[in-house]
């Protein structure tokens, strides 16, 4: 960090206009379903995966809505 910057550094980014709320939401909903079924470790990991990523979109996505 630098007084008038910021760099950020990630593995993967999602442009504000790539994200859908309706697709997020979907996820949402798929993961915990799959982590309800409970059919193995790793496809365990990929629902809370795939949880943690709509949790975090969908937040965004309101947010962003508010502001335009």
């Amino acid at each position: 960090m630098q007084p008038a910057r910021v760099t950020v550094r990630a593995d993967t980014a999602i442009r504000a206009k790539d994200l859908d709320e309706v697709a997020a939401g979907e996820a949402r909903k798929a993961a915990l379903e799959a982590m309800q079924n409970k059919t193995s470790k790793e496809k365990i990991a990929a629902a809370e995966a795939e949880l943690a990523t709509a949790m975090v979109q969908l937040p965004a996505i309101r947010k962003l809505r508010h502001r335009a």
